[in-house]
């Protein structure tokens, strides 16, 4: 009985842990793709005369960030 008693709670225990995880990562990932993964992929772009791809893209990204801080005040 104390076995099933401890399977559940342990169950619990960790599954909320592994829940916290999950989106601490998520989190981090955001961070770590907007402000490592973003610039430095436009930036190989117009190396790579991928101009005509990266400069909509960089519109695009600034226009959808300056209305989310815009709203978000």
């Amino acid at each position: 009985m104390l076995e099933l008693i401890f399977a559940i709670l342990f169950l619990i225990i960790f599954g909320k842990l592994l829940i916290f995880g999950i989106k601490a990562a998520w989190g981090l990932s955001k961070i770590l793709l907007t402000i490592v993964f973003l610039p430095i992929s436009l930036l190989f772009m117009v190396i790579g005369g991928l101009m005509s791809i990266a400069l909509p893209l960089l519109l695009v990204v600034g226009v959808v960030s300056t209305v989310l801080i815009k709203s978000s005040r």
